[in-house]
């Protein structure tokens, strides 16, 4: 598996990576297929049907909105979501489907967008079923793709040959464990994010990379302060979920000073940094995918306390935060997988504080040993975090576990920093384990809202 950096930091909308961004993408990849094969002018309909996990939270997470959005030629980091609104009203006002923007087809959503509620494909709970009919109801072309996490979408050819991306360059310096990412730190003296920087030249220059990167620091950063100044008031969805971030942030700026005697006080402002994204991204915002929507504010909040609390913090320091996050991405991507469909939350959460454990590890001078160390105690504690979203909104109690698992980051950290970098577990025993727990896990836990907090809440 070949996995840019930039694959793993996408800039996005919410809710969800998964369900909202790899639907888009998907059903873009069909529209601009129809077009590529000349069929977009003989389409005389489309349909979409959801399977699996998408089914069943789809409508909460956005799929059915994202998918119609996608057919139009709508990308996720292309589309202002002010404008969204305004798209599907003019699509349910004429009953007409502007596919790619270009050929418009009618469309009828009880026929042509289907939940296919208990009902799965066999090669993962996120997937989704594409046709295209012409005028006299022919077949022109039916596509199976899947969505597999963290936004990235893959055809059913691809997932059965066993992959999970599209083949890419012959890397320099390719690693498929910890183990054997270690080892070129070790053979050519340096950290893991000079090996992310090595292979990532196989696809631009290192001015594109460090512009690159820091253009998706800033991309989080305007989301953490669009969060701390929104408006007061409550998140879409009908269980009324008040917006925290707002007051939060006006009582730390009223008692800053006061707080420097709290020793405790810089929890406060990461909890602020991630419950500020992950508020923006329930609204259906502008995040940035980091590795999923739903763990999205965990790296910001730790990158963010790197720049405003850590003494010596610079723009070197975000882009190697960045890189060697990345790496341990990929590690987890190639190796389990980063879908709370498919694994549950230890899938999202999980992966997103490793990751940030071992970027923030790396910046405040930890060696690659005492990185990797960080990337599994993050993981670790986060083994079996099932992901049951309550009514399927990427809300309650997703909002809250970023904040969380930005502390533990933090934590994780801290504690490699004091060791040696020797330690019992390794990074590749635990996301060996996770990939495992997450195989053993009941399907009810794994993004269904079946089990957990997504049922036990109603009856409070």
């Amino acid at each position: 598996m070949v996995v840019s950096v930039f694959e793993l930091f996408r800039i996005g909308i919410g809710p969800s990576s998964s369900h909202t961004v790899g639907p888009m993408r998907a059903a873009r990849a069909f529209a601009c297929a129809l077009a590529d094969q000349g069929l977009l002018e003989r389409t005389a309909r489309v349909s979409c049907r959801l399977y699996g996990s998408l089914s069943a939270t789809g409508r909460g997470h956005g799929s059915d909105r994202a998918v119609l959005l996608g057919f139009m030629g709508e990308t996720p980091d292309g589309i202002d979501p002010d404008r969204i609104p305004q798209l599907l009203q003019a699509l349910q006002d004429s009953g007409s489907l502007p596919l790619l923007g270009r050929h418009a087809v009618p469309f009828d959503a009880r026929r042509d967008l289907v939940l296919e509620r208990g009902r799965g494909l066999s090669l993962h709970p996120n997937g989704m079923r594409f046709e295209a009919h012409d005028a006299a109801g022919a077949l022109l072309l039916q596509q199976d793709m899947y969505s597999i996490g963290g936004g990235f979408v893959v055809d059913a050819r691809t997932l059965a040959a066993g992959q999970h991306a599209e083949p890419g360059p012959a890397l320099p310096l390719p690693f498929h464990s910890a183990e054997e990412l270690l080892g070129h730190c070790a053979r050519l003296r340096c950290s893991i994010g000079d090996v992310m920087r090595l292979n990532e030249r196989c696809w631009r220059g290192d001015e594109a990379i460090d512009s690159g990167l820091l253009g998706i620091w800033h991309a989080m950063r305007d989301c953490a302060a669009r969060g701390c100044r929104a408006d007061e008031g409550e998140l879409p969805g009908g269980f009324r979920v008040r917006l925290r971030a707002p007051a939060l942030w006006r009582s730390l700026q009223q008692h800053g000073s006061a707080g420097q005697q709290d020793p405790l006080r810089a929890l406060d402002w990461v909890n602020l940094w991630a419950l500020a994204v992950n508020e923006q991204n329930a609204s259906g915002g502008r995040v940035v995918t980091a590795p999923t929507n739903g763990a999205a504010g965990i790296v910001p909040a730790v990158l963010h306390y790197y720049v405003e609390l850590c003494p010596g913090a610079d723009e070197a320091g975000v882009v190697e935060f960045l890189l060697t996050a990345g790496a341990i991405g990929v590690l987890y991507k190639e190796n389990a997988s980063i879908s709370g469909a498919e694994v549950g939350c230890q899938g999202e959460v999980g992966v997103a504080c490793s990751m940030a454990a071992a970027g923030l590890c790396a910046v405040l001078g930890g060696s690659p040993a005492q990185v990797e160390n960080a990337a599994e105690i993050g993981m670790e504690h986060h083994l079996g975090l099932t992901c049951d979203p309550v009514g399927g909104l990427v809300q309650v109690p997703c909002i809250e576990r970023n904040a969380m698992g930005a502390v533990q980051a933090i934590n994780s950290a801290r504690m490699a920093l004091h060791g040696s970098g020797h330690h019992l577990v390794s990074l590749d025993q635990v996301i060996k384990t996770m990939r495992e727990t997450g195989a053993d896990m009941r399907s009810k836990y794994k993004e269904t809202s079946r089990g957990g907090l997504a049922v036990n809440i109603i009856e409070c």
